[in-house]
């Protein structure tokens, strides 16, 4: 593909900052460099016309662990370790909120409800033996419990199948489209150019700068190169390892009288529901076919959405008819451990990847972060 004049000209001369990815990552990461490079010309490319990866395709969980997840962190992890990342996701969401406005996202306040079945007596007999190892853990950052036995909401959700309820009273959820939109405003604002259509196939460095490769054969020169590609940066940086995690998701119609309100979790975190819109929003299922789902294709499978209707209709919603409009998937970015990989891996180039399922609550803060690297 040949560019014109005017294009080179515009977007591709004197690049100060390139970023790749243009979602919550990518975007925090141009703001950032926006303050302290108020001059500078700073450009995002993005491979999809909307984000490729899980951006505007998640959940819109504003959540930082369900007492399941944490205590089998805590198998791996040293409690100063778990602390340290409940942390960060709180600070990351603090910092959404300061810089998108909470009205402007919907953010509310809701709570989050871990579900246990009458198949799990074992699972939760640990959680809630471990109910105030959690609490003490936490109690620095709240002042206050942050898990209680819920139990007497269950009859009130009209759940089925379901024995006990944990609450975390400080957790939250946004509506992921309003939030990109302000994101994409955000950057518009700032004079931050964001490229759609656009895919990265490599780069080089020199002694000064980097060298960007376009799929469409085209390369530019830019200052400095920042990869905010999460799940799909294996393709970019293998060496890292960061391992693509297909989410699936499903959304109904809207629903009548629907009762359920707030964010939940079940199967230890594998299943994951809210009320949006009066519709119930479902996901998850990952762990029947890990194999297949790491994967960067945007496809939903069989297997997993029979599931989820399955979930639907004989935990979540038994008593209520209700139809299914609209399917879809995300790429999350995973490894080893949950720390994200904020780097500078040489002279010229940056990386902020693995979110491992936590983007909206440390997308914004890791963006910073990233940003900051530079001396």
């Amino acid at each position: 593909m040949q560019h014109s004049y005017w294009e080179i000209k515009q977007y591709f001369s004197q690049v100060g900052y390139t970023i790749i990815g243009s979602g919550i990552v990518g975007i925090n990461t141009a703001l950032t460099l926006r303050k302290r490079f108020p001059t500078a010309k700073i450009v995002i490319l993005e491979k999809g016309y909307l984000p490729a990866g899980a951006s505007s395709k998640n959940a819109g969980f504003a959540c930082f662990g369900s007492p399941s997840e944490l205590l089998s962190d805590l198998k791996t992890n040293s409690e100063q370790e778990v602390f340290n990342l409940v942390h960060l996701r709180l600070k990351g969401l603090e910092r959404l909120i300061q810089n998108c406005g909470a009205n402007i996202i919907d953010y509310q306040v809701n709570g989050s409800f871990e579900l246990f079945t009458k198949n799990e007596s074992q699972l939760f007999e640990e959680c809630d033996n471990k109910l105030g190892t959690l609490n003490q853990l936490l109690y620095p950052i709240f002042n206050k419990n942050t898990f209680l036995k819920s139990d007497a909401s269950i009859e009130k959700f009209g759940f089925e199948k379901v024995k006990h309820l944990i609450k975390n009273q400080f957790e939250g959820q946004i509506d992921t489209g309003k939030m990109f939109t302000r994101l994409i405003e955000l950057a518009e604002q700032n004079s931050i150019q964001i490229i759609n259509g656009i895919e990265v196939e490599g780069f080089e460095e020199n002694k000064t700068n980097c060298t960007v490769r376009l799929a469409n054969g085209f390369s530019y020169r830019t200052e400095k190169l920042f990869i905010a590609t999460n799940g799909f940066s294996n393709q970019l940086i293998p060496e890292l390892k960061v391992k693509p995690a297909r989410a699936q998701v499903l959304i109904t119609k809207p629903i009548e009288n629907l009762k359920i309100k707030g964010t939940f979790h079940l199967e230890e975190g594998y299943y994951y529901f809210r009320n949006i819109d009066h519709r119930i929003l479902l996901g998850g299922g990952r762990n029947l076919a890990f194999e297949e789902e790491t994967t960067t294709e945007l496809e939903t499978t069989q297997i997993i959405q029979d599931k989820l209707e399955s979930l639907l209709k004989t935990t979540i919603l038994p008593s209520q008819n209700f139809e299914i409009e609209h399917r879809w998937a995300g790429i999350m970015g995973v490894g080893a451990i949950k720390n994200p990989i904020i780097k500078q891996l040489s002279n010229s180039v940056y990386c902020g990847v693995r979110m491992g399922g936590m983007g909206v609550a440390i997308g914004s803060i890791v963006g910073e972060q990233l940003a900051d690297l530079m001396e």
